[in-house]
């Protein structure tokens, strides 16, 4: 075994494809499946497994993938802190994203960074907040972005960016030329809410909590696993919902959606920069938080 097929391995978990690791690390398929089966042989088990096109991870594989992970993790960060001692910046940075900062806002950052370090390398993993709070503690990402706040002592949380968000309605809606409405007229309204583990609900659960009202008073007709799902519920009428209006900006510009404020309801939220308590942060880690700092210093 050896940090090479550690890595193919892991490519091959993430993209749930032998032949989508091949093309990623530029190998063939015959020499992925090796790799692969050489690492099988070696732990006695079968780590992954072929379900119709997909490649899964057994047991076994998931456990591996999450010790293999660190182990990388711990490479990129020894190879940052040489270069670092050398007065470069260089190296692989492993970062995640819940789906606001992930999708609109980190892609972004990542492009600039890598246009004053073009030494350095960015693998950003998408979750619900749930997903990247907890990747972070397992030492499979190194920093996370996050829609929600989190009580859990282990995680560090620093505010990076104030967000707002909005009651989101299609053109076509009867509210759609108003600028406000008031939350007993949204407690009415069919609403669409996202998955448990998702920052954006928990932002809203706490905005409801704040001005005496839950979740139960919604009148709830769908639950969807993604901001883009909800979007798209949005615009085929199955109902309004609460988004960040950096999700739907380009649907505001065209007037295909409208943003509305609600009366009394407090909708604002933060975005965090989350890392574990336990886990310093590597040379390359500190340059690229301080480079989000400074794109967002307003935070």
């Amino acid at each position: 075994m050896d940090l090479w097929q550690l890595n193919i391995f892991c490519k091959v978990v993430e993209l749930k494809s032998f032949s989508k690791a091949a093309d990623a690390i530029h190998l063939s398929q015959p020499t992925i499946s090796s790799h692969i089966k050489d690492l099988e042989n070696h732990f006695g088990c079968r780590l992954i497994d072929r379900l119709s096109k997909e490649a899964i991870p057994t047991k076994a594989g998931e456990l591996l993938y999450d010790y293999a992970r660190r182990l990388l993790s711990l490479r990129d960060e020894t190879e940052t802190a040489l270069a670092e001692f050398h007065g470069k910046i260089k190296g692989h940075l492993v970062i995640g994203g819940s789906t606001i900062p992930g999708v609109y806002i980190l892609p972004r950052a990542v492009g600039d960074f890598i246009n004053n370090y073009p030494d350095v390398t960015v693998s950003i993993i998408i979750g619900d907040t749930e997903k990247i709070i907890q990747d972070t503690l397992s030492g499979v990402l190194e920093l996370g972005v996050v829609g929600a706040g989190t009580v859990d002592k282990r995680v560090s949380q620093e505010k990076l960016i104030e967000d707002e968000m909005s009651v989101i309605v299609p053109e076509s809606h009867r509210w759609a030329k108003r600028k406000s409405i008031t939350a007993d007229m949204l407690m009415r309204e069919p609403f669409i809410i996202r998955e448990r583990g998702s920052g954006t609900l928990k932002s809203i659960q706490n905005s409801l909590s704040r001005s005496g009202y839950s979740i139960a008073d919604l009148r709830v007709v769908a639950e969807m696993g993604s901001t883009e799902a909800v979007i798209q519920g949005i615009k085929n009428k199955v109902g309004v919902s609460c988004l960040s209006c950096i999700a739907v900006s380009d649907e505001l510009k065209t007037g295909t959606l409208k943003a509305l404020t609600v009366e009394s309801l407090d909708l604002r939220r933060c975005f965090y920069l989350t890392r574990s308590e336990y886990r310093s942060a590597s040379p390359l880690c500190r340059a690229f938080i301080s480079f989000l700092k400074k794109m967002f210093p307003t935070a």
